[in-house]
């Protein structure tokens, strides 16, 4: 039978969704609420005997996150809403809270304690998110989001965000100096989700410049800096205070799966991967229903779609349900169709990680998981009260119910006492919403009769969609309880028995970064990279590794076999000559003003002469200021405006010209502005030796060559405040021919209209150009890529 114990917890209101924090012998509650004595405390209540007696003590101080120290937990860390940490290494004696610099003592592994040695904790239990701060970098301020993402205190990244013309990412692995993040050329992302960072490698969601409500998947190398593209168009969602919802989703368990939904032309479809992205395929739909009648739902019409959601209740599981102690055990709510319809969420579950499905249920419940799998327990979940539960002994192939309360009440979360043996579970929630707490704890111990022995148990091996048993190089066999068996498989219960290395195949590497798997399924480089093109930091003496456009998929084991990497260059560095030299004239330009600034920043002088320090002050944005200045004494008083127009500094200048041109015909040199906003801009032309420049406020200029041969063209742009520049040569001719060309009206659309892409595109035309024509071709590409061939 099973046992049920109910406490009421008179003296709480409603639970925030932070407030309940649970350890192996302690349920602390924090009541985030101010306390009567003193309206800046709050208090925490807390246990340590299920639940039989309360103590409380005041916290002077506003706790955003309170957690457990993963193995000691007499330790507590509470994040503030203030930014700072603050830990309490007793709290059942003294809850003493000191306050913490956020740094390790060594690497990721403790917290320093001020005045104290260090105290273990591991990063891995940090929030995900620090606040930002500001750093000076190459003499210019941007604002750096730093992320911390940690499996193990020994392996982890840090990221850092840039925000200038172009937001830049970095990325520090092992503690090291931040390295740039190197994405596809034209990815130019608007944003970046980290998706996982275990295995020694990054995986992760960008959002890419014609993108608005989906996001691509991308994998790193092992040091997290370069990415290739796994999977397009993954849905997003966004939320309250711009949080965003990536649908995707790491079972765990099993190393390398992932569900994720992708969305093309408005349908959404789920996905599942057994090797960490490199292949996807739909799910296979179940062939029968809930009571057992034949499903009309046939591939590849139609597949079953699971809703990817993380609940907005920390206490109750997502639309998904997985857990490392239950390795192939999935139960998720979704449809069957040829897309996810929202809201409709009939209940499927697979026990052999995503080959086979089952429906159990017609609308959406909470799952938990009990005893590594052995129980599965789920109630409704509506917003009408409750007093039963079902519960399922044998993977959800049969359901049982139980009433775990003579009085229907309002549920607001489950809870599993800590280990992924428990049996013990507590079903929270009130009577009605004025009611007090009501705690039902359901206690499954008693309903089994024995320990589980190894004849108990039966042996599975997994596969994918397809029914291969290499995945991510080896051939790995679990077991788990025969449904005929009824016993605890207790704390000693492991789920994996063996692991067997295959032989390397081609589906254990994936595209390197610079290239793209084609329809055939070979890799082949993007026509912006360069295989063979030296990194950035060789210098002449030192050799470097040429991609052949493989990369073997990190985490697999595959040994021998083919080997996609065997191949790959030598070669040694070369003497590159100097480039990208800039000359810059620096400066500071300050204005005397006081009082009104015209950005709410307002200020009280006395007794100003003109001897003293000028007041200085610093507008954070462009615009249009009316500076207000207003001196008065005992006599009158005077006043005086100005207007102040603030300008943003120019980040680059990229100009456009043909670059062959006719002997004295009219040539138009067009000068295109980063940020486009940019005004009060002068332009300077500086046309061949002549010292002389042409200064126009339009950003285009029409002159003549009248000699024959190659002419220097630079111009620069300025607005008092920053000055940038660019050059192009011309070549002059007496003839030439020219050919006009067109493009396809859609390459705009589907492409960045930047000078980098337009410049590339202009390259691979002129090189297949040049080859069938047989002659020296320049080409040059408009904006609205249009363009005109020289021939000569």
């Amino acid at each position: 039978a099973l046992r049920r114990h109910k406490r009421s917890m008179v003296t709480h209101s409603r639970l925030s969704d932070s407030s309940i924090r649970i350890c192996s012998s302690t349920l602390c509650s924090i009541d985030l609420n101010p306390s009567k004595q003193n309206e800046t405390d709050t208090e925490c209540s807390f246990y340590t005997d299920e639940g039989s007696s309360f103590q409380r003590q005041s916290i002077a101080f506003p706790p955003e996150t309170v957690v457990f120290h993963p193995k000691e937990e007499d330790k507590l860390l509470a994040y503030c809403k203030d930014g700072q940490v603050r830990i309490t290494t007793d709290f059942r004696a003294d809850l003493n809270w000191m306050p913490q610099q956020c740094h390790s003592c060594s690497r990721s592994e403790a917290l320093l304690v001020p005045g104290q040695q260090c105290i273990p904790f591991p990063i891995a239990h940090m929030p995900a998110k620090l606040r930002g701060n500001w750093i000076n970098h190459s003499d210019t301020s941007y604002h750096m989001q730093i992320y911390v993402y940690a499996q193990t205190p020994k392996k982890h990244f840090l990221f850092q965000v840039t925000t200038g013309n172009r937001t830049k990412h970095y990325v520090s692995y092992r503690r090291n100096e931040f390295v740039q993040m190197r994405f596809p050329k034209y990815a130019l992302p608007k944003d970046v989700q980290i998706v996982s960072t275990d295995e020694k490698q990054v995986f992760l969601a960008l959002q890419e410049w014609y993108q608005s409500d989906t996001y691509n998947l991308y994998q790193s190398d092992p040091q997290g800096v370069y990415y290739s593209i796994v999977l397009e168009n993954v849905r997003s969602t966004k939320q309250p205070e711009e949080n965003v919802l990536i649908d995707i989703l790491e079972v765990r368990g099993v190393k390398g799966v992932f569900l994720a939904n992708q969305k093309i032309d408005g349908k959404v479809t789920t996905l599942i991967t057994y090797n960490k992205g490199r292949d996807w395929e739909p799910l296979t739909p179940p062939t029968t229903d809930m009571n057992g009648k034949p499903i009309t739902c046939k591939a590849p019409e139609c597949h079953l779609h699971l809703h990817l959601r993380w609940a907005d209740n920390p206490y109750v599981s997502g639309t998904v349900h997985t857990k490392d102690s239950a390795p192939g055990l999935i139960m998720g709510a979704g449809n069957l169709g040829s897309k996810l319809v929202e809201y409709k969420e009939e209940m499927y579950i697979t026990s052999d990680c995503g080959r086979t499905w089952r429906q159990v249920f017609e609308e959406e419940h909470h799952i938990l998981y009990l005893d590594h799998g052995g129980v599965i327990v789920a109630i409704k979940d509506t917003s009408i009260p409750l007093k039963i539960l079902k519960f399922s002994i044998d993977e959800g192939r049969t359901w049982s119910v139980h009433n775990f309360t003579t009085t229907s009440v309002f549920v607001d979360g489950l809870l599993s006492e800590p280990g992924d043996e428990t049996l013990v579970m507590t079903v929270f929630g009130h009577i009605s919403y004025r009611s007090d707490w009501e705690l039902v704890k359901v206690d499954f111990r008693q309903s089994f009769p024995r320990q589980c022995t190894e004849s108990d148990y039966e042996s599975w091996l997994l596969t994918d969609l397809q029914g291969e048993k290499c995945i991510m190089g080896q051939e790995r066999t679990f077991r788990k309880r025969k449904d005929t068996s009824f016993c605890i498989k207790g704390k000693s219960y492991t789920s994996t028995l063996t692991n067997k290395s295959c032989q390397c195949t081609e589906k254990d590497f994936n595209c390197d970064y610079g290239f793209e798997r084609s329809d055939s399924g070979l890799c082949f480089a993007d026509f912006w990279h360069d295989p063979d093109s030296p990194p950035e930091d060789c210098h002449l003496g030192q050799n470097y590794q040429s991609s052949t456009g493989y990369r073997k998929l990190i985490s697999n084991t595959c040994e021998g076999g083919l080997s996609k990497q065997q191949s790959d260059k030598q070669h040694s560095c070369p003497l590159l000559p100097p480039e990208g030299l800039q000359v810059a004239i620096k400066g500071q330009i300050s204005t005397k003003y006081q009082v009104d600034l015209g950005d709410g920043v307002r200020a009280i002088y006395q007794n100003l002469t003109v001897t003293d320090e000028p007041i200085q002050h610093r507008y954070e944005k462009a615009g249009v200021y009316k500076v207000t200045v207003k001196a008065e004494n005992m006599a009158g008083h005077d006043e005086a405006i100005m207007y102040i127009q603030v300008t943003a500094p120019l980040q680059e200048v990229h100009m456009e010209v043909v670059p062959i041109a006719g002997r004295n015909q009219e040539v138009n040199l067009t000068a295109v502005v980063l940020p486009a906003e940019a005004n009060l801009t002068v332009f300077y032309w500086w046309i061949g030796d002549s010292l002389q420049p042409t200064l126009t406020l339009q950003n285009s200029l029409l002159t003549r060559f009248p000699e024959t041969g190659d002419v220097s063209v630079t111009v620069q742009a300025s607005n008092g405040r920053s000055m940038v520049q660019d050059s192009r040569n011309v070549r002059v001719y007496d003839n030439f021919h020219v050919l006009p060309l067109s493009f396809s009206k859609n390459l705009d659309h589907f492409n960045p209209n930047i000078p980098e892409w337009r410049d590339d595109i202009g390259q691979v035309v002129t090189k297949i150009l040049a080859k069938v024509l047989q002659h020296t071709v320049s080409l040059f590409l408009f904006q609205q890529m249009s363009c005109v061939i020289f021939g000569c």
